[in-house]
């Protein structure tokens, strides 16, 4: 698994904000990820915390995005089978091309990887966000910590 992406990478929505996506290890951005994702999730959407963290951090690449100003405003992993997962952003820098940085960044080291495809579970909010990438809806709405979700799946 290649640990050691650092790339700077043009936001997709906004044109002109940058976004330097590194990827990484949980033992190298442990802290800063479980940051965002305690916020965004347990914060904001109360996930119960239990619920936030599991074992598979430990196997996972996570990829930060940090701004112009050096600060990390968002997070994702790619697990060891080809899904993505924990995609969060903090609210302010919502809507800039963050999430989409990250999204690519991801989607890229899974390529790199081998993967053919690649999945996720998506928050039924963020469907649409998600199609914009090549990723299409799988089956049915389903409950994952009191929060409707969809699979999509895009083939690389």
């Amino acid at each position: 698994m290649n640990m050691s992406g650092d790339g700077l990478k043009r936001s997709a929505s906004a044109g002109t904000e940058l976004f330097r996506v590194k990827t990484g290890t949980w033992d190298q951005f442990g802290s800063q990820a479980s940051a965002i994702r305690f916020e965004v999730f347990v914060n904001e959407q109360r996930v119960p915390l239990e619920e936030e963290l599991d074992a598979a951090d430990a196997q996972c690449l996570h990829a930060l995005a940090i701004d112009a100003t050096g600060d990390v405003i968002g997070t994702g992993r790619l697990l060891p089978d080809g899904h993505i997962g924990r995609m969060a952003v903090l609210r302010p820098s919502r809507g800039k091309g963050a999430g989409a940085a990250i999204l690519l960044e991801l989607i890229e080291q899974a390529r790199s990887q081998g993967f053919l495809q690649v999945v996720l579970s998506a928050q039924t909010h963020a469907k649409g966000f998600y199609a914009k990438y090549g990723f299409t809806q799988e089956g049915e709405e389903y409950m994952d910590a009191n929060i409707a979700h969809i699979l999509m799946r895009k083939t690389l």
